[in-house]
């Protein structure tokens, strides 16, 4: 989606806190520019990191402990990703290892 030469860069609101909030729409698509980053782990990393949580799937696909299993590393998931996303700044500062910042800042 190209922006039109008018449009914000951002949608701005102000929340009843009293602080800016930026809108779903712009959040998600950085969330997504973050998760797809180039910089942000090397291709042979994503693909590991598929390889075994597939197999370990694969494993556990008629055990009791499928759903545990998968329950278990989607929190973990989450977990991570909320941590990195505080202590980032919402993917604005370099921290643990997490220095793409521009993917965070591109439009």
């Amino acid at each position: 989606m190209i922006r039109q030469q008018n449009e914000p860069l951002y949608e701005l609101q102000i929340v009843p806190s009293g602080r800016l909030a930026v809108s779903m729409r712009n959040a998600i698509r950085r969330e997504l520019r973050v998760a797809f980053s180039r910089k942000a782990q090397p291709v042979w990393f994503r693909v590991a990191k598929w390889i075994v949580a597939i197999g370990i799937s694969v494993l556990l696909w008629r055990t009791p402990y499928f759903w545990l299993w998968l329950l278990g590393a989607l929190a973990l998931g989450l977990t991570v990703h909320f941590v990195w996303r505080w202590k980032t700044k919402g993917w604005t500062r370099p921290w643990g290892g997490w220095d793409d910042v521009e993917a965070a800042q591109q439009d």
